[in-house]
């Protein structure tokens, strides 16, 4: 596939063993559920084992100012990293002020939490053809709510399709086969979960003989746990 596969919170081990990997993803929840104590320090360690690789590394603050400073200390700790700030505060108000101002000193940014073609067209004029950039269009929470995502993806696509410097990035994986969704419709990055990445090992199998490791897998589970009927 010619798609991207970023690994979504991957541990510091996992990092270490996966394989075939162009990037990283983090945000401030993963980070909680990887236990991060201290979030640069963590932040560190991940660009000291992923080989120049991108990793993707959110901004915590909630209003422009906070936003502007937590980016810069966190750009200044590799040049492999993506500050993600989100598309929008808590209040609902755009980030747009702080993605220009960001965007105008070169730092790299991948702009998450998008759900919608309008939010996209909103920062279009802010961006150059120059710095990096991911828009990050978090496609299986619009499956959550009953929206398919390709509407809005292919809408987002066709506006960027001038500027060679900004990447799409499908995010919120709810399943494997995401990934040929993604491809198919233009994006160039998934971000995915360890556990989903490890499932695409699956593609190109038998649908008969993972039928038949399914029934032994029911079997055999419900031997080791000695049901009785």
């Amino acid at each position: 596939m010619k798609i991207k596969i970023f690994a979504d919170g991957p541990d510091l081990n996992q990092i270490k063993k996966l394989k075939g990997i162009n990037g990283y993803t983090f945000n401030p929840s993963l980070f909680r559920k990887l236990k991060v104590k201290n979030y640069l320090n963590f932040t560190k360690k991940i660009t000291n084992l992923v080989n120049k690789k991108s990793v993707s590394i959110e901004v915590i603050g909630d209003d422009n100012q906070t936003c502007l400073e937590q980016a810069k200390k966190i750009s200044m700790i590799s040049k492999n990293i993506f500050i993600k700030i989100p598309i929008m505060f808590t209040n609902g108000v755009s980030s747009k002020k702080v993605i220009k101002k960001l965007h105008e000193q070169r730092i790299k940014l991948n702009i998450t939490a998008i759900f919608t073609f309008k939010q996209c067209k909103e920062i279009y004029s802010l961006i150059n053809n120059k710095t990096p950039i991911i828009l990050s269009i978090f496609a299986g929470r619009l499956y959550d709510i009953g929206i398919d995502p390709t509407n809005e993806i292919k809408k987002i696509k066709m506006l960027y399709r001038n500027k060679k410097n900004v990447k799409l990035l499908w995010a919120s994986c709810r399943m494997p086969y995401d990934i040929k969704k993604a491809e198919k419709i233009g994006c160039d990055i998934i971000t995915m979960p360890v556990d989903m990445i490890l499932k695409l090992k699956k593609f190109n199998s038998s649908p008969l003989k993972y039928s038949k490791e399914t029934v032994k897998q029911f079997y055999l589970d419900a031997k080791k746990s000695n049901f009785k009927i």
